[in-house]
């Protein structure tokens, strides 16, 4: 098969690689479409994260070829044995992005034993695999693994009516977490974000009001927002990733707020512990979706009845990955490119 490959920090197209062949309890799937997250890029920026994990679920091993890619929509192609064969060959399916082996659980696109959708085939855990019931794009489909994880954050944040959120990063993870905030009836949504068309897709995607932070405080500007309604208290979404932003949050927001931090930068972070002692702050990790908030996000994706069309970007095939990667760098860029496997073979 092909594949976009990563191995000693580059990424590069590559045939004649093998097919995947599933072990038990496995699915073999082609990939159909396949979003470019940010976690892509803190695996292969930053080894020492997968060396320090001991989970074995996420592993960067510099000297093996890794396939990435957790945010997908496959076909169905083959079984391998102890399955129940409950799916016909040939339908559309995606899933949590988690594969069980022999060896243990591990995060699909970030092992070597569990390649991801930059591939043309990949495996899947028959027993979490859910059926693409929706004539929607699979590059509309494969976005619902970035659509869980804001959905699981708002949806265990349990905003009260005396509460209101500030979401503070409009990248992916951020525009999920807000696009659910509004679902669940929640507001004013303040957003934050120092790029203008992120400002503008997080209007797009429900928030009431967006922020500059190089021309207000976000904290005043929540301030001026929730004067006019009812809520007395803060709920800060951190959903940045980048070393001082949660730091940022603790010295700038109110006594007795919850924070629910989501970003994690890889390469950890300093924090003023004293401070949020002081002010009695409530902090949160965000953690993956459960299967359940996962189910919730996908069906409400596949639906339709959560827009993410705002979120989507180009499309590219396997030999333009690499471009691709370095693209979804730019905070100014859209927030999900999608990587078709078979674009431009005549699929």
């Amino acid at each position: 098969m092909r594949a976009a490959v990563l191995r000693g920090g580059v990424v590069e197209a590559r045939a004649g690689l093998d097919d995947p062949v599933p072990g038990p309890g496995q699915l073999l799937v082609r990939s159909l479409a396949c979003g470019i997250c940010a976690s892509d890029l803190h695996f292969m920026d930053h080894p020492e994260a997968g060396a320090d994990d001991d989970s074995g679920m996420s592993t960067y091993d510099q000297d093996v070829d890794i396939i990435m890619g957790h945010e997908y929509c496959a076909e169905l192609v083959d079984y391998g044995p102890d399955t129940e064969r409950r799916i016909p060959r040939g339908t559309r399916v995606s899933s949590l992005p988690i594969l069980s082996t022999a060896h243990g659980r591990r995060i699909i696109g970030q092992n070597p034993d569990s390649p991801g959708g930059f591939g043309e085939y990949f495996l899947l855990t028959e027993s979490i695999t859910r059926v693409v019931n929706s004539d929607l794009p699979s590059e509309v489909v494969c976005v619902s693994d970035a659509i869980s994880v804001g959905w699981s954050t708002a949806s265990r944040a349990a905003l009260t009516s005396r509460e209101a959120p500030l979401v503070i990063g409009c990248g992916a993870i951020g525009l999920s977490v807000i696009a659910t905030l509004r679902r669940l009836g929640v507001g004013p949504i303040v957003a934050v974000d120092f790029v203008a068309s992120r400002r503008a897709t997080a209007l797009a995607m429900g928030a009431d009001v967006v922020v500059d932070p190089a021309e207000i405080s976000p904290y005043q500007a929540w301030r001026d927002v929730v004067a006019r309604g009812s809520a007395e208290s803060m709920v800060a979404f951190e959903c940045v990733g980048i070393p001082g932003v949660l730091d940022s949050i603790i010295k700038g927001c109110d006594r007795g707020t919850r924070i629910f931090s989501v970003g994690g930068p890889p390469e950890g972070d300093h924090l003023h512990t004293l401070t949020a002692k002081r002010k009695g702050l409530i902090i949160q990790f965000g953690g993956g979706p459960s299967m359940a908030h996962w189910d919730e996000a996908f069906d409400a994706v596949c639906s339709g009845a959560l827009d993410v069309g705002p979120m989507l970007g180009r499309t590219v095939g396997l030999d333009e990955v690499p471009a691709a990667l370095d693209a979804a760098r730019d905070a100014a860029g859209p927030t999900r490119i999608i990587v078709v496997p078979g674009a431009g073979e005549g699929r």
